[in-house]
């Protein structure tokens, strides 16, 4: 975020999880993608087969039987499931590969793989491989056994456009990036339903967690300073094509180009694509001045009639439960804020260290979606429940949408947002909810709900589409 002018994440909601009418689509606070939200265990089922096949480099450790067991079950998966839809026929890759990034000396598919905690597709030998030094067992222990398998089932994906000639040499990273996630999406969804023999995931916390797991290893974002062409996405467009794969299938993911990817995204504003803050080096300290300049920020894009307080003095809500760092009281209609608190849930994360993206903006995403409550609060709409939490987070995308534009305020300063900053707040839907909470903190179980809302207004940057598409 920049001023114009001038290790382990709990994935859980703050102020628990709250049960919502039935509504249809993507937005049913109960479902997800159509699906019942479920909770339980995610990863290896107990009586599941042992891995079978061949892994070349391997130490024969839990890891690479672990990813071994993946391939297997996404193969299984995918010839079932390849034809009709895909043309040709389903021909399972022709090796896997395991190395250890932290042991210097090896090579795959023409990389050193000192230091290079990754898993990949080799198109010209049609291998996959991975780390099992740091990337996987970072994965396993951090996000859980099924994020080890959404890496394969992305690097299948990849495998899959080659068999369906869906890409070649001039198609864009993006387009094949996007694809591969989509196709993990579709798989994972098949074993969300419990289809599969090996593996089972909830799709409350299990999903998540796999979600989670997507943003941290993902690619960098793109700067200003590098090649279009060889973008991967922010985490809301891959997330975005993640979802498409488990919404509505295969043929949904084979026919992802440019310009499916142009319509998924609307009309959004080139700073959410591209990240000019370059990592942390473009955050803004969280204080009262900052906070000042958001708070008139929001006061130019929703024009509220009586638009509410800041405080930074302990609140005493009657009619509210604290939501810490930042707080909503309808009473007084005052946004109290925990300084120290929401200072440190702004401060930047090192993503090197594999940790869930964190930075300025995961502070003030949490503050505005309070004044997102005082919005729906001068309406005279209800504070409490599961849509309130969703049109939240939509009203939410919508301030974040118009961050990153040049919005002109009275003081000529301002707030503006880039890729980076918005993916920060998606982030932040995972890990703690609030930006998607309603005046209690409580909020959907499904993050992937959460962040289907968050996206409609960022996408459509509409908040009266906000008020009518979660209408209790």
């Amino acid at each position: 975020m920049a001023i114009a002018g001038v290790a382990m994440v709990v994935l859980s909601g703050c102020g628990g999880m709250v049960d919502g009418k039935p509504t249809s689509g993507l937005y049913n606070p109960n479902r997800v993608g159509g699906m019942a939200v479920t909770e339980g265990p995610s990863g290896v089922r107990p009586n599941s087969p042992p891995p079978t096949g061949t892994v070349e480099g391997t130490d024969n450790g839990d890891i690479d039987k672990l990813a071994l067991l993946s391939v297997n079950d996404l193969e299984d998966y995918w010839h079932e499931n390849y034809s009709p839809v895909l043309p040709g026929t389903f021909t399972p890759v022709s090796g896997l590969q395991s190395y250890d990034s932290e042991v210097p000396g090896d090579m795959v598919c023409g990389n050193d793989t000192y230091e290079f905690a990754n898993a990949m597709y080799c198109f010209e030998s049609r291998i996959i491989a991975w780390d099992r030094g740091v990337l996987l067992p970072v994965a396993q222990k951090f996000f859980g056994e099924m994020a080890v398998n959404g890496v394969l089932a992305h690097e299948y994906g990849h495998a899959l456009q080659m068999m369906a000639n869906l890409i070649n040499r001039r198609t864009s990273t993006l387009v094949a990036e996007q694809q591969a996630d989509c196709f993990a999406g579709d798989y994972l969804r098949w074993v969300a339903e419990g289809n599969s023999t090996r593996f089972q995931m909830s799709t409350g916390e299990g999903l998540n967690y796999v979600l989670a797991g997507l943003l941290v290893l993902r690619d960098p974002l793109l700067t200003v300073f590098d090649n279009p062409d060889d973008g991967h996405g922010t985490a809301l467009e891959r997330i975005s094509a993640f979802q498409l794969g488990f919404t509505s299938g295969v043929s949904a993911c084979a026919g992802i180009d440019e310009d499916e990817i142009a319509k998924r995204n609307g009309d959004l504003p080139e700073s959410t694509k591209v990240d000019v803050t370059f990592g942390t080096g473009g955050d803004v300290e969280i204080d009262e001045q900052v906070l000042t300049d958001l708070m008139e920020v929001l006061g130019v894009v929703f024009s509220p009639s009586d638009p509410p307080k800041l405080s930074t003095d302990s609140s005493d809500c009657p009619d509210a439960e604290d939501t810490p760092p930042a707080s909503y009281c309808p009473s007084d209609n005052t946004i109290y804020v925990d300084m120290a608190a929401l200072q440190e849930l702004g401060t930047p994360a090192n993503e090197a260290n594999f940790v869930l993206l964190q930075g300025d903006n995961s502070a003030l995403s949490v503050v505005t979606s309070r004044y997102a409550l005082a919005l729906q609060h001068e309406r005279g709409m209800d504070m409490r429940g599961a849509e309130v939490g969703l049109r939240t987070a939509c009203l939410t995308g919508v301030a974040q949408r118009a961050m990153s534009e040049e919005l002109e305020v009275p003081s000529g300063r301002g707030l503006y947002l880039s890729a980076g900053d918005i993916d920060e707040a998606v982030a932040g839907l995972l890990s703690n909810g609030l930006a998607a909470s309603d005046v209690d903190g409580g909020t959907v179980p499904a993050g992937f709900t959460r962040i289907v809302a968050f996206r409609s207004g960022v996408v459509n940057g509409d908040a009266e589409d906000c008020y009518t598409r979660f209408d209790q």
